[in-house]
């Protein structure tokens, strides 16, 4: 099932890549996509037939806004922090858990933390990141979690586990 999944999203990105409906195209976008499975199909991740669920791309559709939100959230802190001298920037290296068990979910949660200013993932280890964080106010590990981790967990559990 893995490999038929492969060989239909490399064929539908072929498709959207050349957008030109004619047999011909069509034919050799289905030699590509099975030279292609043929070669790199076992590194294709485990689970990927997951993908086919409607409820999954609902979740992911969702998913988009609400990183952005925290995106653009967080750019204004860190440009307040920027700019104005009295706002307090107390940086450092956490240790956070995630409960999300997949690779494809962990490595999808730490872009998110990466990708969001003012923390970076730098390295996952089983269940626990270690972010750097650009002001640590707490030390309660909970408080950490939640505020880190927790806002995106839910949905990228929701998508890939």
């Amino acid at each position: 099932m893995r490999l038929v999944v492969c060989f239909l999203a490399i064929l539908a990105l072929w498709v959207l890549l050349f957008w030109v409906p004619d047999w011909p195209t069509v034919a050799a976008g289905v030699v590509f996509a099975a030279l292609v499975v043929a070669a790199l199909g076992p590194r294709f991740p485990v689970g990927a037939e997951k993908a086919l669920d409607p409820r999954r791309w609902f979740f992911a559709a969702v998913y988009l806004p609400y990183f952005l939100y925290y995106c653009v959230r967080a750019n204004l802190d860190v440009a307040i922090r920027v700019v104005h001298p009295d706002v307090p920037i107390h940086p450092g290296i956490v240790k956070v858990r995630t409960g999300l068990t997949s690779e494809m979910a962990k490595t999808f949660l730490a872009n998110s933390i990466t990708l969001t200013p003012g923390t970076l993932t730098i390295d996952i280890d089983g269940q626990d990141l270690y972010v750097h964080w650009i002001n640590i106010h707490t030390d309660d590990a909970e408080r950490r979690c939640a505020e880190i981790v927790g806002r995106f967990e839910p949905l990228l559990r929701r998508i890939f586990e």
